[in-house]
């Protein structure tokens, strides 16, 4: 029952008062004001501009709902129960007669449908109580495909686009107090279930379509934050397209809403980043790299802004190399536990992926004014970490470290002393001494910072070491082939090389320097005839043009050589790779195309076909979403939950720089016996990670059980 008279019976009663008290005054009307006498119970359309209150709107949508849509005689029984009817004649009035009462109608319908299964209480305002899959799949559909396109009409704004300065001059405007409350409606409601859902594809539809209001969020700074923090966790654990997805959005926030949302980006980005790099493994390194070019292009968007942050990151992690490197030096004063910890916080897979991540970004971003001073810092912190334990265990963070530094020297054009680096692996015996171990499993030195000792003996990892620093050394002297000075450069190691080559045991590696021994030779000649017709200086210009055409060509000995050795080591790496990783496979490069968003109705047809495929399942948000689950998403599930305490643990939510996940986590912990870790390592990188995930089940947080 209704609480007043509506305002058309009012009028109408009105009238008939009038016909009986002045007949002559309603003929009057009759002949010369019918449209005063035909009063329509109808809402304005889109472009009317009367005001709106928001509660009498609802509650005058309720009563027109049910005046309108159902029928007397069901009136009672079926008011709680929202119908395919009802949808559909709610979407045929927008689509075809803009009716504003139908807009109310169906974002009222779209609130439901997101907080389906909530427990509202006794909250009156929760008409519709009941609902089917199907309507609920309708909804949804609808609302995500229209609303972006109807809000923009009702506050007469370019149908797509737009920046955050445009939604401020908005936010003076009628418009905007008349309809501010149905744009904060929809992306709160759509918040809402976005945190309810656990299909990818249905998450990744309702991003996309969420995209192209994102300009909205800059008139809500609390539903902004919101949207960042879960946009960046689907892009750290989400499947599929998810990532992809994700990145975009947040990508596009930052451009359409600038310094409103770029911090909080740029901080959030890269604690999620060494959130997901953990541990790493062949499946691992290809989401990884995908995860790092992500965080490189949103650096894209504003350098200046980029650069703070990732000073201040930069800085963090010299910070941890300064302490390791001050242990180092009282460790005859400390006990070989408190020395260990010291480096373990730097010998970490969280520590070097970072140095991949900034040498990623400054060889991205070398020619620009505001990255390059970055260069110079991260050469030594990674110089320091190759030198911090010269063991031979950790031969293959060493070689990782010069493969870094190999790629700023090439991007930056500067020259870094890496052959002391690798000459100096090749005067341990563990090198030059044929093996003990037996032949031994095949070592990927990508997925490898420190090797056990029975895997040091084997002659497998002999040969990967030789062979990797074979290919860095001529990586290195290659970059310099062209250079005036390279006879002089290259002397030394050459010296090195031919004393490696005498004392070694093991015929294969002395074979492999002296090819590499041939080439220097060689291009000391192609050098050398060039050079002995100079008139130039050393310290001239000019001789920066030294052999210039030829290095365009890469037409010298070392050049060519090294080319054939990527390839070799490219066959290699993908002998070794026994799986694939499906998220960003095919993303893991941005380029120009994502410097244009796109608009087109053709591509917003695809995606309204992706929808109807997506919202076709029985999933209803709060029911019990795991029935309706296959067993592999259910395991996704729970991994995702077991990340989320894991974040929520190691502080992911601090608005401060400073990411706190650098420190040392409880994953990653070594036995204090070295003889038992030897005997753990045996198996290789594999069985290691098994053995951490097993301790990580043991030590669960306390508050993985609490839901996001």
């Amino acid at each position: 029952m209704s609480k007043s008279p509506s305002a058309a019976k009012e009028h109408k009663e009105q009238l008939e008062r009038l016909q009986k008290k002045d007949p002559e005054f309603y003929q009057y009307l009759q002949q010369y004001g019918k449209d005063l006498l035909t009063f329509d119970d109808e809402d304005e359309d889109f472009d009317d501009d009367a005001e709106v209150d928001m509660e009498d709107a609802e509650n005058q949508l309720d009563d027109e709902t049910y005046q309108h849509d159902i029928p007397e005689e069901e009136e009672k029984p079926s008011k709680n129960v929202l119908t395919t009817e009802m949808v559909n004649s709610w979407c045929k009035s927008i689509r075809e007669d803009e009716k504003l009462s139908a807009v109310h109608s169906i974002m009222k319908a779209f609130r439901t449908a997101c907080h389906y299964g909530d427990d509202t209480g006794t909250d009156s305002s929760a008409k519709f109580a009941v609902m089917s899959s199907s309507v609920f799949n309708k909804i949804m559909l609808f609302t995500l495909s229209e609303m972006d396109r109807i809000l923009r009409k009702l506050l007469k704004l370019p149908a797509s686009g737009g920046k955050k300065e445009t939604i401020i001059e908005l936010m003076n405007t009628k418009q905007w107090k008349n309809y501010n409350h149905l744009v904060k409606s929809y992306l709160g409601n759509a918040l809402h279930v976005l945190n309810q859902m656990t299909d990818t594809k249905m998450i990744s539809f309702t991003l996309r379509r969420l995209q192209y209001s994102s300009v909205f969020l800059a008139a809500f700074p609390s539903l902004l934050r919101k949207y960042i923090k879960v946009a960046l966790h689907f892009w750290g654990t989400g499947g599929d397209a998810l990532p992809v997805v994700s990145f975009l959005f947040l990508r596009d926030l930052c451009v359409r809403l600038g310094s409103d949302c770029l911090d909080e980006c740029f901080r959030g980005i890269y604690k999620a980043y060494v959130l997901n790099c953990h541990f790493v493994n062949a499946s691992k390194l290809q989401h990884i790299q995908f995860l790092a070019n992500c965080v490189i292009e949103l650096i894209r968007v504003d350098l200046p802004t980029a650069y703070q942050h990732a000073f201040v990151f930069i800085r963090q992690l010299a910070m941890l190399l300064r302490d390791a490197l001050n242990m180092k030096t009282k460790e005859c004063s400390m006990s070989h536990h408190s020395s260990q910890e010291a480096y373990r916080k730097v010998y970490e897979w969280k520590f070097i992926n970072c140095l991949e991540l900034w040498t990623g970004a400054i060889c991205t971003y070398s020619s620009e004014a505001d990255f390059r001073p970055l260069a110079y810092p991260l050469t030594q912190i990674i110089s320091g970490v190759a030198r911090l334990v010269p063991t031979a265990r950790y031969f293959p963070l060493r070689l990782r470290c010069v493969k870094m530094l190999n790629r700023i020297s090439a991007a930056t054009g500067t020259f870094i002393p890496v052959s002391m680096l690798l000459l100096d692996m090749l005067e341990m015996k563990e090198l030059n001494r044929p093996p003990t171990g037996g032949v031994g499993k095949a070592v990927d030195l990508r997925t490898t910072l420190k090797a056990s000792k029975p895997i040091l003996k084997t002659r497998a990892f002999q040969e990967a070491c030789v062979i990797s620093v074979v290919e860095e050394l001529a990586e290195h002297l290659a970059q310099w082939s062209y250079s005036v000075a390279f006879f002089e450069l290259s002397f030394i190691p050459a010296v090195r090389l031919r004393s490696f080559c005498k004392c070694t045991k093991v015929e294969r590696f002395r074979k492999e320097m002296r090819h590499l021994i041939r080439k220097i030779e060689a291009n000391d000649e192609f050098t050398n005839e060039r050079r002995a017709s100079v008139t130039f200086l050393p310290n001239d210009n000019a001789a920066t043009s030294f052999l210039e055409d030829e290095k365009k060509m890469g037409t010298s000995p070392l050049s060519q050589y090294v080319t054939t050795l990527r390839q070799r080591a490219q066959q290699r790496n993908d002998s070794m790779m026994e799986s694939s990783v499906l998220v960003g496979e095919k993303s893991a490069v941005f380029g120009k195309k994502l410097d244009q968003i796109p608009d087109s109705d053709e591509e917003d047809d695809i995606k309204n076909d992706d929808g109807a495929t997506v919202f076709s399942s029985s999933w209803l948000p709060g029911g019990d979403s795991r029935a309706n689950l296959p067993k592999e998403e259910e395991k996704k599930k729970k991994k995702k939950k077991k990340k989320k305490g894991m974040e929520q643990d190691e502080g992911v939510g601090d608005d401060e720089d400073v990411v706190e996940d650098l420190v040392l986590s409880s994953d990653e912990d070594e036995d204090e016996d070295e003889d038992e870790e030897d005997t753990a390592e045996e198996d290789g990188n594999e069985e290691q990670l098994g053995g951490s995930r097993q301790r990580n089940k043991k030590q669960k947080p306390k508050n993985l059980s609490n839901k996001n």
